[in-house]
């Protein structure tokens, strides 16, 4: 990958102009066809299979007037006056006539008809007016809506009392963007600019992500044509997008400017640092990418399509960083160079990092155990969690809905915000009317229902319908148990009356949504556990080192749940953060959280310890690995955090109440990950752990890919681009190979074979001449030391080489002789034990291919090399090396 990258950034750095006019080509025509052809966001959160969803889709069929959204008008009087007057009776009539002529109004509601129970507070100073719709919220036409306000305002003129409109077809969730997301924009900026002391290399990185951001936006709003986008979808893209896209560039940059200053030109400084950090921002968007697709666990249609709105704005912005951010690096050419800082300023820069680093593993063990004990508490609150869908309630002040919403659980009882629809199915009842009237009879007597204003059975008389009040919120644990003690009488009706019953409505579908995410929580969590294991497993060849970084992630994810529940379910600093609703989180906030969380772990790791291990690897000493690598990539990553933290964090004051939550468990969750367990826990476990930190099962090493998320590999690639200096057919140099148990197979290799010659390995036993022969084969890849054949290094290019190699392995059934000749073409021919062909007749063609070779370069290996002697022309050049052991060369 390294490689491929490498040659993307220098073709992006000298094809600038048409890289950056692509991209603003993309963006014009990713917003223009969302503008054009959106279908508007949906934020009908529905489960398809639970037992809410079903009975509310089977109502769409069978009473559709019960089935769409719904309003109210609420009519209260002054303090000593009373609703129910003969005026207010007539005005309300005449008001529910108008009501009743509306465009999708499918029926109307008088609270003063003798068969309407519970409409009338029992104050008296309150009545309600129930309007069903016809459709669902998406749907509702702001005609309907603004009539409704109309026929309102001439209420109240009319009886002097106050009328409220609202309702959840009044429901206002979409959240918007507004000036106090800059924030996050200007301290982003304001990082930069004290990070790399340049304007063009700061506002880089945020032009960039605004640019991934509008592009993933119009797509997603382009996807509204075919499928349903909630509110939620884009706004989380926005927040993601930009804090991904600011980071993902910032890391590019920086290792550019790095570059520039060690004396390096400026478009090979492009092309590899697009292939060095771009390797590691590929994989830290690939966890992304992976967690937020991973949400598709849970089953929710609209969380699935949550999840793939985010990955799309992550994906982008690897894109980006990749192509248009090296573009962007060349049109600025050297003047990203950094200044020369002054001397006294060079040596105070890493005095913080280094004095940091020093006093968290100066008692490691300590350390950590106050790390782990201070995570812990931070996390208790977190037991009292409490999901919920958005309602009225978490609107904002001042809204109809938010009004309405509070009038009625002022007068009224919270559970009027939230009632609960029990269908029946009546069609082998001879008496409809009596049936629902005695199963309404029996719910009536249940614990926590305040009233049941309504029950009779649809028109066809085959589903009866009972609305039920509960006495508490929508959205608190009593209405919880309200729904599942409604649920446990279903065996009973079906028993005593014949009917299937089952519990619907929004606040049966948000509690039903609410617990599937909840049991989804640990199947998810298990998922992303296991790739962050097996993925740094992958980058780091350690043990230790995947599970240190996932235990530091759950860590994590702990804390943020217990912060979010302090502030947002127990309201603690509510009115500091001016959060206008407490006592739950929107449903979703746990899996969107570990997500995301867990793909911004990962690039924090990743970037500070590869650093470590580049160290360690170089100079074997852990303990100064941990201060050297720590000192090089704290500046960067405390930057990158500082980012994310603050275009997360900005989300937060004004942030609807769906984004608000979500903005602010992320911002914890990142400062907590970065500054407590990355930059104080990982460098304090890693001093505990020493050496053993760095070390993998061989036979691990052998299974898992190798994944190059630093760029190692064009590194070393890039050091042997001039050596040997001749055009060898296989060149090596101190090349080793270990088995399972660290005994050498072979060691100290030397091999200069020029093209066209032969090489011949022979030794009997386990002398490793096979081992030896399938690595020059590319077939054998975890060796140590420099390699190239057919100009080629390995193991980076080890697939490549592959299709120029022939291995004829002679103890195969096959003939081999006609291997070699289907083989001749190959650039190189590994052809193992040798002397074992008996036959002249082979033998002869197999020297009468070698002498005829031309370009092709043989690898022979033996145990006797007299029998073997006789195929080798006497102009052949033969190779005594000594270096190998224990197998011998010639």
């Amino acid at each position: 990958m390294s490689s491929f990258l490498y040659r993307l950034g220098r073709a992006a750095a000298r094809a600038r102009v048409l890289v950056l006019a692509l991209w603003v080509v993309v963006l014009a025509a990713a917003g223009g066809a969302a503008l054009l052809f959106n279908h508007g966001t949906d934020d009908a959160f529905a489960i398809p299979g639970s037992e809410s969803q079903d009975a509310l889709d089977h109502l769409g069929r069978v009473f559709p007037e019960v089935s769409g959204t719904s309003a109210q008008l609420v009519l209260v009087v002054p303090d000593g006056a009373k609703a129910d007057t003969p005026p207010h009776r007539a005005a309300v009539a005449r008001a529910v006539t108008r009501i009743g002529k509306l465009d999708q109004v499918a029926t109307v509601v008088n609270p003063f008809d003798e068969n309407v129970d519970g409409a009338v507070s029992d104050d008296d100073r309150a009545a309600l007016i129930a309007v069903p719709l016809k459709v669902q919220l998406a749907q509702v036409d702001p005609a309907t809506k603004t009539g409704l306000s109309t026929i309102a305002d001439d209420l109240g003129k009319q009886t002097g009392a106050k009328v409220y409109t609202g309702g959840d077809a009044f429901s206002n969730r979409v959240p918007k963007l507004s000036p106090t997301e800059g924030i996050g924009l200007v301290i982003a900026l304001l990082v930069l600019v004290l990070m790399f002391r340049s304007l063009i290399a700061s506002v880089m990185p945020l032009v960039t992500a605004i640019l991934g951001v509008g592009v993933a936006i119009g797509l997603i709003f382009l996807a509204t044509l075919v499928t349903p986008i909630s509110s939620t979808a884009p706004m989380l893209a926005v927040m993601i997008g930009l804090a991904v896209g600011i980071d993902y560039a910032l890391f590019l940059l920086s290792r550019h400017r790095d570059q520039l200053a060690e004396g390096l030109d400026v478009e090979e400084s492009i092309a590899r640092a697009t292939a060095t950090a771009g390797s590691a921002v590929i994989f830290a968007g690939l966890t992304v990418v992976i967690a937020l697709l991973g949400l598709a666990v849970a089953g929710i249609p609209f969380l699935t399509t949550m999840g793939v709105a985010a990955a799309v704005a992550v994906a982008l912005a690897v894109a980006i960083a990749v192509t248009l951010v090296p573009a962007l690096m060349s049109f600025a050419g050297k003047r990203s160079r950094p200044r020369t800082p002054k001397p006294k300023r060079r040596r105070r820069k890493p005095r913080i990092a280094h004095w940091w680093v020093r006093a968290v593993t100066k008692a490691p063990l300590v350390t950590v155990l106050v790390v782990v004990a201070g995570l812990a508490v931070c996390a208790i609150p977190a037991t009292s969690l409490r999901l919920a869908l958005p309602d009225n309630g978490t609107e904002e002040h001042g809204s109809p809905a938010r009004d309405t919403y509070e009038v009625v659980s002022e007068h009224f009882g919270p559970g009027y915000n939230g009632p609960l629809i029990v269908t029946a199915d009546i069609i082998t009842s001879t008496d409809p009317i009596g049936l629902v009237n005695k199963i309404a009879g029996e719910i009536r007597h249940v614990p926590g229902v305040a009233s049941v204003p309504l029950a009779t059975p649809n028109p066809k008389g085959d589903t009866g319908i009972i609305q039920v009040v509960p006495t508490t919120a929508p959205d608190s644990a009593q209405t919880d148990d309200l729904v599942a003690r409604l649920r446990g009488l279903e065996p009973h009706f079906r028993d005593t009356y014949g009917t299937q019953a089952a519990v619907t409505g929004i606040t049966a579908v948000g509690i039903d949504v609410s617990a599937q995410l909840g049991s989804a929580l640990l199947p998810f969590g298990i998922l992303v556990v296991g790739l962050s294991l097996i993925l740094l497993a992958m980058v780091f060849r350690s043990i230790w080192v995947p599970i240190k970084a996932t235990a530091g992630y759950l860590l994590s994810v702990a804390a943020a749940f217990g912060a979010t529940s302090f502030v947002f379910v127990q309201g603690h600093l509510a009115d500091a953060l001016n959060v206008t609703h407490t006592g739950s989180v929107i449903s979703f906030l746990p899996i969107i959280l570990m997500g995301v969380l867990f793909g911004l772990a990962m690039d924090y790791e990743v970037f500070l310890v590869s650093r470590i291990r580049e160290d360690y690897v170089h100079h074997g000493d852990p303990h100064h690995a941990i201060e050297s690598g720590f000192i090089s990539a704290s500046r960067v990553v405390v930057a990158a955090a500082v980012i994310m933290f603050a275009v997360f964090a900005a989300f937060v004051p004004e942030g609807s109440a769906t984004i608000k939550p979500i903005a602010f468990s992320l911002a914890v969750g990142v400062f907590i990950d970065a500054f407590i367990v990355r930059m104080t826990l990982v460098p304090a476990v890693l001093a505990l752990l020493g050496r053993r930190a760095w070390g993998l099962p061989p036979k691990l090493d052998r299974v898992l890919p190798v994944f190059d998320a630093e760029g190692d590999a064009l590194v070393h690639e890039l050091r042997l681009a001039d050596w040997p200096g001749t055009d060898e057919a296989i060149s090596a140099r101190d090349l080793r190979l270990e088995d399972d148990r660290g005994h050498p197979v072979y060691r100290d290799t030397e091999l200069r074979v020029p093209r066209g010659g032969v090489l011949v390995l022979h030794g009997t036993g386990a002398c490793g001449k096979t081992a030896l022969a399938y690595t020059l084969a590319g077939r054998v890849t975890k060796f140590t030391g420099d390699l190239k054949v057919l100009g080629r290094v390995l193991p980076q290019h080890t697939h490549a080489l592959r299709r120029e190699v022939a291995v004829i392995p002679c103890r195969d059934t096959r003939d081999p002789a006609r291997q070699i000749a289907l083989d001749r073409d190959a650039g190189l021919v590994v052809v193992d034990d040798i002397d074992l062909v008996l036959r002249a007749d082979v033998r002869d063609h197999v020297r009468r291919l070698i002498a005829e070779r031309g370009a092709t370069t043989f690898v022979l290996t033996c145990q006797d090399p007299e029998r073997v002697r006789d195929l080798l022309p006497a102009a052949a050049h033969l190779h005594a090396l000594t270096a190998v052991q224990p197998a011998e060369v010639s």
